[in-house]
């Protein structure tokens, strides 16, 4: 009669509530598995060390255990806790939404030979609510008709994005860029907290009312600091850091930047004719169809994105949830990189987008939550929905992305992928697609782009440009 097979004993796990949205684990890995694992690991050593006097194989365990003893216990057991934390959250369905970290990480649990080991993980989790009903919302479709003013504006930021760079000592004017050293200091902190030869910054035009993104911060006064200013100066300018920047050292930090002005250029735009040479076109009435078929595209993508912005904003709005009460680094970093990508497929020039992400780090509480509650829900709909992402769509959103901004499509997704983007693309198509499949019972009503603007400025208090 065959032998049976040794049951595995399980590991004990006591799971409780720690606060919103988290949740503590208690876990027990029974003594035989950690016995098991240790010789595993000893063994592998074994077969692996190549020691003077000794053949591979043949070892002394004594020996091994003398010079890497502590370095095989800490791996081994690091693989242990990763592993019953693992199964413990695939065991009782549990979402994670961070990186677990140990309760008490002063505390090494003890890992021996013959002892159980004993820990306890907390981990923010996805949290529980019901789906809001999103059936019959009223949502507005911004119209606009390109017009001649339109594609002149347009032709006008292609001849400035495309012009000749020219090197100037200043003073400087709105839309000059200035190539800067820059050395950040932070309060209460000795020596730099950052520094780079070629930090970009660009003075204000009028409608940015003086304000400008620095090293990815939106200051205040930013014009008024360079006004007067010449290659070679020091602008020294001083900034809160955002109450929920992605970086958790910059937050409400006080930091002060010393941003020497190393070089600086101002565009030459391009004359039309030179621009027609530039695209390859017949003529400047050609160029002038193209910049309106662009125009067109461009609005329709923006337009989609209102409505967008629309359902999302009522999902956001239609359910309460308890969420982790702190926002984590990865969780803002997400949010972050997935409105970058959208800002970048809807047609902004890179120094506009980053302005766009300085004014997002510097948001409010509720906004910042907002954000994350509604990609739960969002995430919600798309499991209920099982919308999935193909790698056809994501190179199909990588393509269109790279048009827009005039580079060549293979390049934009190895930047992607070299930068660990794509899976952010991947989310973002998702939650685009699950938006849109909400938006097909959605009551959905024409109104003009002007007085959609106006609309948009009352409701929110933020001017947004002409469409």
């Amino acid at each position: 009669m065959a032998e049976s097979a040794a049951v595995e004993t399980p590991n004990q796990v006591q799971i409780e509530d720690a606060g919103p949205a988290r949740k503590r684990l208690k876990i027990t890995v029974p003594a035989e598995t950690v016995t098991e694992k240790l010789e595993e690991s000893f063994a592998t050593l074994g077969l692996q060390s190549a020691i003077p006097g000794f053949r591979k194989g043949r070892v002394p365990r004594a020996l091994l255990e003398r010079r890497f003893g502590t370095d095989v216990r800490n791996e081994t057991r690091n693989q242990v806790i990763a592993a019953a934390y693992s199964k413990a959250i695939e065991d009782n369905g549990l979402k994670p939404v961070g990186e677990p970290e140990l309760e008490d990480a002063a505390v090494v649990p003890t890992f021996e030979s013959g002892k159980p080991l004993s820990f306890t993980l907390l981990v923010e989790v996805v949290p529980g609510f019901d789906l809001p009903a999103a059936e019959g919302v009223e949502i507005k479709r911004p119209i606009v008709e390109i017009t001649e003013e339109h594609i002149d504006a347009e032709i006008k930021r292609n001849q400035f994005r495309l012009g000749t760079p020219e090197r100037i000592e200043g003073p400087f004017e709105p839309y000059d860029r200035l190539l800067c050293r820059g050395e950040v200091t932070k309060d209460g902190q000795d020596g730099l907290f950052f520094e780079t030869n070629d930090a970009l910054v660009v003075v204000p035009g009028p409608e940015d009312e003086g304000r400008g993104q620095v090293l990815g911060l939106l200051i205040d006064g930013l014009e008024a600091k360079i006004k007067g200013a010449k290659v070679g100066d020091e602008i020294v300018l001083e900034t809160i850091g955002p109450e929920f920047h992605e970086r958790e050292d910059v937050r409400n930090a006080k930091l002060t930047m010393k941003m020497t002005v190393r070089e600086a250029e101002r565009i030459t735009p391009l004359s039309v004719d030179e621009l027609v040479e530039r695209f390859g076109l017949g003529s400047p009435e050609v160029l002038r169809e193209q910049v309106k078929t662009a125009l067109e595209q461009r609005r329709d993508v923006e337009q989609r994105a209102a409505l967008r912005e629309q359902m999302q904003e009522y999902l956001a709005n239609a359910v309460d949830f308890p969420l982790p009460e702190q926002l984590s680094a990865a969780q803002l970093t997400r949010m972050i990189e997935r409105q970058r990508i959208e800002l970048l497929y809807r047609g902004l020039e890179p120094e506009q987008v980053e302005t766009h992400l300085a004014r997002m780090r510097g948001s409010t509480e509720a906004q910042s939550r907002g954000r994350l509650k509604l990609f739960f829900i969002l995430a919600a709909f798309a499991d209920k929905f099982e919308i999935q992402v193909s790698e056809q769509e994501v190179n199909g959103f990588v393509s269109a992305m790279a048009r827009q901004r005039g580079e060549r499509p293979e390049k934009l997704r190895n930047e992607l992928a070299q930068a660990n983007r794509l899976g952010e693309v991947a989310l973002q198509i998702r939650e685009s697609k699950t938006t849109d499949r909400l938006l097909e019972s959605a009551k959905i009503s024409d109104i003009d782009a002007k007085a959609w603007n106006e609309e948009i400025a009352v409701r929110r208090g933020l001017a947004r440009g002409k469409s």
